[in-house]
């Protein structure tokens, strides 16, 4: 298999991470979807990261999509996502606070970056910075502090990494003592060591 995207991005980074994790070996080509768009375009034309490219040749994208069909492949002591359902819909929930933050984190980053500061639109910052520090607020609050390592987990340190490289004026660190202390022991592990930030 084939990822294909830059580390930078908190989706490609946890679908790296996950592929460790499910002991899937895969070759990592880190195309941006901006300085090498004609090249990323020739593997997926709709120039999407991250994007996984089986064995077969099919092309998949979107993370969660891709991190389903994963998830259908693994064993059961590889699965990320827990099997019984209150504890999966608790993961999902969870999960879906992770991918928020890294949505917001995201249109924070591209406003600043890509849109003129005159255009730059502030009650649309504001708005978008309130997603973010509630979808943290909830995270914290909510994240237990385990051993396991879930699909949940993993976004979470991977989506508070990101925010915390990006956007970190906004997401002051101290304010999320028990994300930052997740984050900080999952940034240890081999997986994440092996996929760091870039």
């Amino acid at each position: 298999m084939k990822l294909v995207g830059m580390l930078d991005s908190p989706y490609v980074r946890r679908v790296a991470i996950s592929l460790d994790l499910y002991g899937v070996e895969f070759v990592h080509e880190p195309l941006s979807v901006f300085s090498t768009f004609t090249e990323f375009a020739q593997i997926n034309p709709v120039v999407k990261a991250p994007t996984l490219v089986l064995d077969d040749g099919t092309v998949l994208m979107d993370s969660s999509l891709i991190l389903d069909y994963l998830e259908t492949l693994a064993p059961a002591q590889k699965k990320l996502l827990p099997q019984q359902p209150e504890a999966r819909a608790r993961d999902l929930q969870l999960l879906g606070l992770a991918l928020a933050a890294c949505e917001k984190s995201v249109q924070i980053v591209y406003e600043h970056n890509l849109r003129p500061a005159e255009k730059q639109h502030a009650p649309w910052l504001e708005r978008v910075s309130g997603q973010l520090l509630a979808a943290y607020a909830l995270l914290d609050k909510q994240l237990a502090d385990s051993e396991v390592l879930t699909q949940a987990s993993i976004t979470a340190a991977v989506a508070w990494s990101f925010s915390q490289f990006t956007v970190a004026s906004v997401v002051k660190a101290d304010a999320f003592p028990n994300l930052k202390r997740h984050a900080e022991r999952l940034e240890e592990h081999p997986a994440f060591r092996r996929y760091p930030i870039e």
